[in-house]
């Protein structure tokens, strides 16, 4: 990754509360009408009262949950709508790498979890807090800010499923990872994964199995249904490499 990573991403987000923020941007409600939504979702779940610190860990919830869904840069609301659509037609039990995917481009800091935890299942097939934290540190540095929010975001993934705890307290195992057959989702996710690591090519056999998409298994997916992506074109470099290249 390029460029610095803030941490941003301060709480640990359901994946229930994702499905009703892209519901109400695909009902194209106001964002003072989604706020006030998600205000009252939250009520039941955040720090339930009408304190400080109740309202300051709904307002920061709020703001993850609308910078993922709602409030996206420009150049990024092509892949937003996109994955809009993609909600709309999925069924619900298939929706985990659309959220994952706008997660990360959102926010390099889940991008950057994703990664550490996806090469140290690689290396060892499990993985340990304490070396996700370690690591995180070495790039970051050992703050109070950076320890919570890895903290959450970690608990985040076992929230999603897409870790489980084990016996040993602190160590976790990756669940089976969630097929993606379809080639639109794969693509979308390619695309993703792309922008969230803040390059703009990449060799297609190499994209597909980034630790970043360790909850995934990404088919292979043929060249010529790249087109069928408008934001993706193919770069053809030696005999047998395809790079995959954002427009």
């Amino acid at each position: 990754m390029n460029k610095p990573v803030s941490v941003g991403l301060s709480q640990r987000l359901q994946l229930d509360w994702l499905e009703r923020t892209a519901q109400l941007q695909l009902n194209s409600a106001p964002q003072a009408e989604i706020r006030g939504e998600l205000d009252l979702l939250l009520r039941k779940h955040l720090s339930v009262g009408t304190t400080s610190k109740a309202q300051t860990n709904r307002r920061k919830a709020i703001n993850n949950l609308m910078r993922i869904w709602v409030s996206v840069p420009s150049d990024l609301e092509p892949l937003r709508d996109e994955g809009l659509r993609h909600l709309q037609t999925l069924p619900s039990d298939q929706h985990l790498p659309i959220h994952w995917g706008m997660a990360m481009v959102a926010y390099p800091f889940f991008q950057l979890m994703a990664e550490t935890v996806g090469r140290l299942i690689n290396l060892q097939g499990s993985v340990a807090a304490s070396q996700v934290y370690r690591r995180i540190y070495e790039q970051l540095g050992e703050r109070s800010t950076v320890s919570r929010a890895a903290r959450r975001v970690l608990r985040t993934f076992i929230d999603w499923q897409v870790l489980k705890d084990t016996p040993e307290k602190g160590v976790y195992h990756p669940v089976s990872p969630y097929p993606i057959a379809d080639s639109q989702v794969s693509l979308w996710l390619i695309e993703a994964s792309l922008r969230a690591s803040d390059v703009s090519s990449s060799p297609l056999n190499i994209i597909v199995q980034a630790p970043t998409l360790f909850p995934f298994n990404v088919e292979p997916i043929a060249v010529g249904k790249l087109s069928h992506n408008s934001r993706l074109e193919i770069s053809r470099q030696g005999l047998d490499s395809n790079i995959v290249v954002l427009k």
